[in-house]
């Protein structure tokens, strides 16, 4: 825990983003930044609206075990969306999403 997944179509620093994001989770969210992992799926397509521009997408989706208020998630979703520019390579026609959510009661760990 914290599971972090990058679904994206925009050409972005998969791992200096991962870097400058844990710290970031760590902070806001009170957790230990060996428990932080990212892992990035590239979308080979993707349609935005009407699908009459090009337009990029990166989603980010953090999964914490329970007990953060509302507040903190949104904290940190808007943290998440203030850092992901400086690791696109292209900003222009991106659209930016992240999701703080609680994981599942069946999560475990080994």
């Amino acid at each position: 825990m914290p599971q972090i997944t990058v679904d994206h179509s925009a050409p972005l620093d998969r791992r200096g983003f991962a870097l400058a994001l844990h710290p970031l989770v760590v902070e806001t969210v009170d957790t230990r930044i060996e428990a932080c992992k990212t892992r990035f799926r590239e979308v080979g397509e993707a349609v935005v609206g009407d699908g009459a521009t090009d337009d990029g997408l990166v989603h980010v989706e953090i999964a914490l075990l329970p007990g953060r208020t509302d507040e903190t998630k949104a904290r940190l979703a808007e943290a998440v969306l203030a850092l992901l520019p400086a690791y696109l390579k292209e900003t222009d026609g991106v659209r930016l999403s992240a999701e703080i959510r609680d994981l599942e009661p069946s999560y475990r760990k080994a």
